[in-house]
């Protein structure tokens, strides 16, 4: 799933991967909003019965981005294989899914509700109205990449420039906040 406007930005990508499954564009970010989403990549798992059995977690497809994370893709991927494979669930129970979750704070929801807002304007052409509510969406939830990073193409920013950086360096400065997870896949929280 990618959260950009425009489908040509996620063309690349998903021609680069050769990816053979369908890519949901979540333009209005109703499923980031809906599973509580804030960063990119997040991984959800979900079962045949429409279950949650993996909160959000970061996790990657290689190792390419680990000197930005510091997390490797192996222990992800083994514990994925156990899930399909052995059916050996990554939680121990529903209770443990449901203390993996963040629910979003009022101001975040706040910001969710100004991000939208400034999507309608922009679609409706009101660039400069749609300015102001982008940025009152990245100071209601600060730590959102769903929302920062998001609108950095929409308000002419590069998202892989000095706007990334210096969101990466509040990031970092915050202490990389992420999704409450197990780091070593064996069900030990860090």
């Amino acid at each position: 799933m990618a959260v950009d406007e425009d489908p040509g930005a996620v063309r690349p990508w998903v021609d680069e991967a050769q990816a053979t499954f369908p890519v949901l564009l979540d333009r209005d970010h109703v499923i980031t909003e809906r599973y509580s989403m804030v960063n990119v990549p997040t991984v959800v798992w979900i079962d045949e019965d429409d279950h949650l059995v993996r909160p959000n977690d970061v996790a990657f497809g290689d190792d390419q981005f680990i000197a930005f994370t510091g997390i490797e893709s192996q222990p992800h991927h083994e514990a994925l294989r156990r899930w399909v494979l052995d059916g050996e669930l990554p939680l121990a129970d529903e209770d443990a899914v449901r203390q993996r979750q963040m629910p979003p704070t009022p101001d975040e929801q706040l910001g969710r509700a100004e991000y939208r807002l400034a999507l309608h304007l922009r679609r409706e052409g009101r660039d400069a109205a749609a300015e102001g509510h982008f940025v009152r969406a990245g100071e209601l939830a600060p730590m959102d990449f769903t929302i920062r990073r998001a609108s950095m193409p929409l308000r002419g920013l590069d998202p892989f420039g000095e706007p990334f950086f210096e969101l990466y360096g509040e990031w970092e400065a915050a202490g990389k906040p992420y999704y409450p997870t197990s780091r070593d896949e064996q069900g030990t929280a860090d």
